[in-house]
């Protein structure tokens, strides 16, 4: 009944206050539009509620293209990794029921089970293949499992690297190995332990191999739990997987998820999902590139050296030297996976841009995300309009059908949508182009 209570009282809040604005590229740009920070004594509360898509339904793709589900029937899908030999491993993991600590973790709770995002977690890595190229996966293998919450996943030669949410793990691999052999090894730790707010964790392979880069979350909103609780957290972590050691490469970021290299410059991005109870139209999230050493605001500032006034105490030496991120990607959109266009059967157009899976907000009103976006390059940084390019996650009384996670290039060049909500994932191809053209070798 007292959580009842307090979802009804977040929810009174939210009705009390000014929406935000309806256009569907607010919060947008290199320059956004910062407005004035409202003042939020309980969270906003508007989730969608997650249903599950009709039979049939599929998200919606613009003219020229096909979308097709390439597997379904999975269990809270989230990462994607896109094998040399064409096969895709999909990771399986998601919130957990726990005691909540606190009014701030039973409102979050209720929120993640309204939406989807509150169940045991499969804990486990599917491996997807399409071994006659129709675009659809006919066999499905469980790759690995027993693992802890895995998310992002690396291959560097003939090593697997698994993003735990508490640790780095590997395992070898060679060409078209359904299951992974034995227990993987760590090797290295990551920030974890009972609070755990943001537990999700990516991993990225310098182009070399000689090191992993890590996301690692913050362990709340804006350091409500003390500063000593964010070690190593909000931030961006390089691992040196031969020595086993890691290190703070950049900070300052609430919740990095996405990781990738731009394929002109060669700069690694990230996708960050910033802080809350500023209001419907604060603060944007955003992709920037990321910087050795580098610091983005996180907590006490957002988008460069906007002074969040609840932080105590304050530290103006830092928010001097807060960079400003690359470009904003509207509040509360959840934006995680992001992956540059590299392949060839998509449009000049999309060539080089990249796209970013907008998970959906739960504390906006009207609702923000819930779509995939794609925003065009140009010399290296964004040039032009962001256009969205996977929409209908969301049916006509405002649910979510479905809520896409990561984006990956598979290996004939359409686009992979994890959706965690739909337990899918979409396949987005030209319609022009059938789906044997420039198929890879067959799968062994």
């Amino acid at each position: 009944m007292r959580q009842t209570l307090i979802v009804v009282a977040s929810l009174l809040v939210l009705a009390g206050c000014s929406a935000g604005s309806e256009e569907p590229f607010v919060g947008f740009g290199a320059d956004p539009n910062i407005p004035s920070p409202e003042k939020d004594l309980l969270p906003r509360i508007n989730p969608a509620k997650a249903v599950g898509w009709p039979a049939g339904a599929a998200p919606t793709a613009p003219e020229g293209f096909v979308v097709t589900r390439f597997a379904g029937d999975l269990s809270h899908p989230r990462w994607l990794l896109v094998l040399p030999n064409g096969d895709v491993l999909v990771s399986e993991a998601s919130s957990e029921p726990k005691d909540p600590e606190g009014l701030m973790d039973r409102i979050a709770q209720r929120i993640q089970a309204y939406a989807g995002a509150l169940k045991l977690s499969p804990n486990r890595i599917m491996l997807l293949r399409d071994a006659d190229g129709d675009g659809l996966a006919e066999m499905r293998e469980v790759f690995a499992s027993g693992l802890n919450r895995p998310q992002g996943m690396a291959l560097v030669g003939d090593t697997l690297y698994i993003a735990n949410t508490d640790a780095l793990v590997a395992t070898p691999y060679r060409d078209g190995q359904l299951r992974m052999e034995g227990i993987p090894r760590k090797v290295v730790d990551l920030p974890a332990g009972p609070i755990n707010h943001h537990w999700v964790k990516n991993v990225v392979a310098a182009p070399d191999g000689q090191r992993l880069f890590v996301t690692s979350g913050s362990n709340s909103n804006i350091a409500e739990n003390s500063m000593a609780a964010e070690e190593n957290r909000a931030a961006i972590l390089a691992v040196d997987p031969t020595a086993g050691t890691v290190k703070l490469y950049a900070s300052g970021l609430r919740n990095p998820n996405g990781m990738a290299y731009e394929p002109g410059t060669g700069a690694l991005w990230t996708a960050v999902n910033e802080r809350d109870m500023l209001g419907d139209d604060l603060v944007p999230d955003y992709m920037t590139r990321v910087r050795e050493g580098g610091f983005y605001g996180w907590p006490y500032s957002y988008f460069g050296d906007h002074v969040d006034e609840r932080v105590e105490p304050q530290r103006p030496d830092l928010v001097d030297r807060a960079i400003t991120p690359d470009y904003a990607l509207g509040p509360h959109t959840a934006s995680l996976g992001l992956t540059f266009y590299t392949g060839e059967a998509f449009p000049e157009a999309y060539r080089g841009g990249v796209f970013v899976g907008q998970h959906g907000s739960w504390n906006r009103k009207p609702l923000s995300g819930y779509r995939v976006v794609f925003v065009p390059f140009a010399g290296g940084m964004p040039q032009g309009e962001p256009q969205a390019f996977l929409t209908g996650f969301l049916n006509g009384r405002g649910q979510a059908m479905g809520r896409p996670v990561d984006v990956a290039v598979d290996g004939r060049g359409a686009l992979l949508v994890t959706d965690d909500a739909g337990g899918a994932v979409w396949r987005v191809a030209p319609a022009a182009v059938s789906p044997q053209a420039a198929a890879p070798a067959p799968a062994r």
